[in-house]
């Protein structure tokens, strides 16, 4: 789409494969945008009409270096990548740990740490799912993934505060819970535990005060907003996106 809201803008999109990250890049490709995307199962975005696909490895520095630069100019980022560990401090072993920060927090230091210097002459918009399984909420057996994801929202307003005189702006998406592959991968899991699927898929409903989950294309509206000028002056931000859970 030639003539959309976010038309002129190179973005890089990552963990675009699916889920959120996936509806994130079509819908800034549906808005107008130049997407290079990225996700560690190449095969998963083969067919995405983006500008480029690569498989990438978010936790591998390098790997994310290389992408970056060769996408050149970048006004647009959106960090999507994540994993979600399920377990009390107890039940997380050294492993198991370092495998969360590493995909939840590593990553999004990698991409940040290679876009800016892209992103300093023109300004632009970094936003970077993080969770209301975070600084903002505790939720049970989310030990490892709710560290993570509140470094994340620690590092998104760092930089928010770091780049404010560059014109860059840092903003994080904290969503409720999203029907996406990984959450029914969650549940089918979960299931094994208590015998019923319908009662695994209820322990996840039961969070959410609006009856059902978000769709992954609710989240990736907030991020093209936040792209486009409409968000021009919203930096530094944690958005929730959660269907009334953070009442």
């Amino acid at each position: 789409m030639s003539g959309g809201r976010l038309a002129g803008q190179v973005a890089c999109v990552t963990a675009a494969g699916q889920g959120i990250g996936r509806a994130i890049a079509e819908r800034l490709i549906a808005d107008g945008a130049t997407v290079h995307a990225s996700d560690i199962d190449g095969g998963l975005i083969g067919d995405l009409p983006a500008a480029s696909r690569h498989a990438v490895d978010a936790t591998d520095p390098e790997a994310v270096a290389g992408w970056i630069a060769g996408i050149g100019r970048i006004d647009t980022v959106a960090h999507a990548v994540g994993f979600v560990h399920h377990g009390t401090v107890e039940h997380c072993s050294n492993a198991d740990w370092r495998k969360t920060q590493s995909i939840c927090l590593d990553s999004a230091f990698h991409v940040i740490r290679a876009a800016v210097p892209q992103m300093k002459q023109r300004g632009g918009s970094v936003t970077l799912i993080a969770s209301l399984a975070s600084s903002l909420k505790g939720y049970p057996f989310r030990a490892a993934y709710g560290a993570a994801k509140g470094g994340v929202i620690g590092l998104m307003k760092a930089c928010a505060a770091d780049y404010l005189d560059h014109g860059i702006r840092f903003n994080a998406i904290c969503p409720g819970v999203v029907d996406t592959p990984s959450l029914r991968a969650r549940i089918a899991s979960l299931a094994e535990e208590m015998g019923s699927l319908s009662a695994a898929e209820n322990w996840f409903l039961d969070r959410q005060p609006a009856g059902r989950f978000a769709t992954p294309d609710e989240i990736a509206g907030t991020c093209a907003w936040l792209a486009s000028g409409d968000g021009a002056f919203v930096t530094g931000q944690t958005i929730n996106v959660d269907g009334g859970i953070s009442i």
